[in-house]
C-alpha cells in the first residue's frame, strides 16, 4: 500500500511537470509572438518618427530654396540696372572725346550744339551716377542653419514606455445616491504620460472583495479622462458592486487598483401572479386589467385541475411567492388586486409606479400579509393606499381603514412610494418633482407586502431603486408633521 501511495504520488507529479513542461512551451511561444509584435511595433513608431523628420528637413530645405531665389532676384535687378547705366556712361564719354578732338573752327559750333545735347543727355542719366554700388542683399545664409544638439539629446533619451502604476481608489469620495454610483480615484504619483483609465465593475451579493466563483463578469466604462466618474441609470437588484480602475498611456495599461466592494442595496420585488385577481394579467412588474382573459384562463386551469387532481406549481406551499403570501386565496369579486411577492420586514424602501394614461380606478399602497380576497385596498385596518378614479371625474384620495381623505392636487403620472417600517411611515410623493402628496403615520406590528389595484387600464411597478436623496431630505423637514389627519393615522 505504501509503494501504491508513493507511485501513485509520482503519476500525479510527472502529470504536473508534464503540464508545466507544456506550460512553459507555450509561454515560450507566446514570449516570440509578443517579441515579434513589440519589434513590429517599434518598426512602425521609428518609421512615423522618419516620416515627421523627412516631411520637416523637406519643408526646411523650401525655405532655404526660397530665400535663395529672392535673394539672387535682388542681385539680378542690382546687375541690371549698373549694367544700363555703365552702358549710358560709355556713350557720353565717346562724345565728349570726340569734341575734344576738333580743331575746325566750323566744326566748333556744330560741337557746341553737339556738347549741349552731351550736356543734357548727362543730366537726363545723372541719376544713373546716384546707384548704390553695395549688393542690397548678403550672400549669408546663416540665419536658416539649424542646431539639433538638443534634439539629439532628446531622441537619445528616448527609452520604453513604462508601465503605468495602479491607481487608488479614494473610498471616501466615492458616493451612492439615487440609483447612481460615482467613483472617485487618483495616481500614486503624478505621471504626464497617462492618457485615460478603464472603470470596471460587477455586481454581487458578497460583502467584500470578488469571489471568483460564481461572480458575474466586468462591465467595462473604457477612456475615461478625468479621474472620477459616475454610473447612472442602474438598476440595485444586487447588495453590492465590485469596482476596480487601471491606468493607460497610448501603448499599454497598467495594474488594476485593488478592488472595492460598495454597498447598493434597494427593495427589489416582482408582482406576485399567485395572488391577482383571475381578472388581471400579471407579468413581473407589469399588471392589466383583462376581465376576459382572466376568465378564459381561470376556465383553463380549473380544467387542468379537474383533470390532473394536482396542485399547480406557482401555488406550491414552498415556493418563494407561496411563503409570502401564505395559504390564502387568490382576490376575487371587486377586489381587482395583485401584491408584491417580497415582504418588508424592516428599513427604509421605495418603489415608483406609473398608471396608463387610460386607466379608469387604480390604488397603490401596503397591506398586512394576508388579507382577505375580497378586501380592497384601504378599506381594511390592516391596509394603506392612495386611490385615484378617473370613472366620470378624477378624484384623488387616500385610504386607510375605510375612511378617506381627498387630496387637492393634481394626480402625477408617476407615484413613489417610500416605506419606512421601523420609523412607522408610509408617503407618498410625486416620482417627477419628489413633492409629497400623502403621509400615514403608524407603529407597523406585521411585515408589509406592496399592493396594487387596477381597473380598466395597466400598471408599471419600477424595484431596485434606492430612496432618492431629495426624499430622506424631505424626510427631516416633515419629522414631526403629519400629512394625514387623524381618521386616518393608526397610531400605536
Amino acid at each position: 500500500e505504501t509503494l501504491q501511495r508513493i507511485v501513485s504520488t509520482l503519476v500525479n507529479k510527472n502529470d504536473e511537470i508534464h503540464n508545466f513542461i507544456d506550460m512553459l512551451n507555450h509561454t515560450i511561444s507566446n514570449v516570440q509572438v509578443n517579441s515579434s509584435n513589440a519589434i513590429s511595433e517599434l518598426d512602425e513608431e521609428f518609421d512615423g518618427l522618419y516620416s515627421v523628420l523627412h516631411e520637416m528637413k523637406g519643408s526646411m530645405a523650401n525655405t532655404i530654396q526660397q530665400e535663395e531665389a529672392r535673394k539672387i532676384q535682388a542681385l539680378q535687378d542690382q546687375l541690371s540696372q549698373c549694367s544700363h547705366a555703365l552702358e549710358s556712361s560709355e556713350e557720353l564719354l565717346e562724345i565728349a572725346v570726340q569734341s575734344l578732338d576738333i580743331k575746325n573752327p566750323a566744326k566748333l559750333l556744330e560741337v557746341e550744339n553737339i556738347e549741349q545735347m552731351g550736356v543734357r543727355r548727362i543730366v537726363t542719366v545723372a541719376s544713373a551716377f546716384r546707384l548704390s554700388l553695395k549688393p542690397k542683399v548678403s550672400d549669408s545664409m546663416a540665419h536658416l542653419m539649424v542646431d539639433f544638439t538638443l534634439e539629439k539629446r532628446m531622441l537619445q533619451a528616448v527609452k520604453f514606455l513604462p508601465v503605468p502604476k495602479a491607481p487608488e481608489i479614494d473610498v471616501a469620495a466615492c458616493l451612492v445616491a439615487d440609483n447612481c454610483i460615482t467613483v472617485s480615484w487618483r495616481m500614486p504619483e503624478e505621471d504626464p504620460r497617462i492618457d485615460h483609465f478603464v472603470l470596471e465593475y460587477r455586481k454581487t451579493n458578497f460583502d467584500g472583495l470578488p469571489r471568483l466563483k460564481g461572480e458575474q463578469h466586468w462591465e467595462v466604462i473604457d477612456y475615461i479622462k478625468a479621474t472620477q466618474y459616475t454610473l447612472s441609470g442602474l438598476k440595485f437588484d444586487t447588495k453590492y458592486m465590485n469596482l476596480r480602475v487601471q491606468a493607460c498611456n497610448k501603448a499599454v495599461a497598467g495594474e488594476y487598483s485593488d478592488p472595492i466592494t460598495l454597498e447598493t442595496k434597494a427593495f427589489l420585488f416582482s408582482l406576485d401572479s399567485t395572488s391577482s385577481h383571475p381578472n388581471l394579467k400579471v407579468e413581473d412588474t407589469y399588471v392589466e386589467w383583462d376581465p376576459t382573459g382572466g376568465k378564459g384562463q381561470e376556465k383553463i386551469k380549473g380544467k387542468e385541475n379537474k383533470n390532473s387532481n394536482a396542485a399547480s406549481p406557482k401555488r406550491a406551499t414552498n415556493s418563494p411567492r407561496a411563503s409570502a403570501r401564505g395559504s390564502r386565496d387568490r382576490f376575487a369579486g371587486e377586489s381587482y388586486t395583485v401584491l408584491g411577492d417580497t415582504a418588508v420586514e424592516s428599513g427604509q424602501h421605495y418603489w415608483e409606479v406609473r398608471a396608463q394614461k387610460d386607466c379608469k380606478s387604480y390604488s397603490v399602497g401596503v397591506t398586512y400579509r394576508n388579507p382577505g380576497k375580497f378586501d380592497q385596498l384601504g378599506k381594511t385596518n390592516s391596509s394603506w393606499c392612495i386611490h385615484i378614479n378617473n370613472w366620470l371625474q378624477t378624484t384623488f384620495s387616500a385610504k386607510h381603514n375605510n375612511k378617506a381623505k381627498t387630496l387637492d392636487i393634481p394626480v402625477p403620472d408617476r407615484i413613489g412610494v417610500y416605506c419606512d417600517f421601523d420609523g412607522g411611515q408610509l408617503s407618498f410623493y410625486n416620482a417627477n418633482s419628489k413633492a409629497l402628496l400623502h403621509s400615514f403615520r403608524t407603529k407597523f406590528t406585521q411585515p408589509l407586502l406592496p399592493g396594487f389595484m387596477i381597473w380598466c387600464g395597466g400598471l408599471t411597478v419600477s424595484t431596485g431603486l434606492q430612496v432618492p436623496s431629495a426624499v430622506k431630505t424631505l424626510q427631516k423637514s416633515e419629522n414631526g408633521l403629519s400629512g394625514s389627519t387623524s381618521s386616518l393615522n393608526n397610531v400605536a
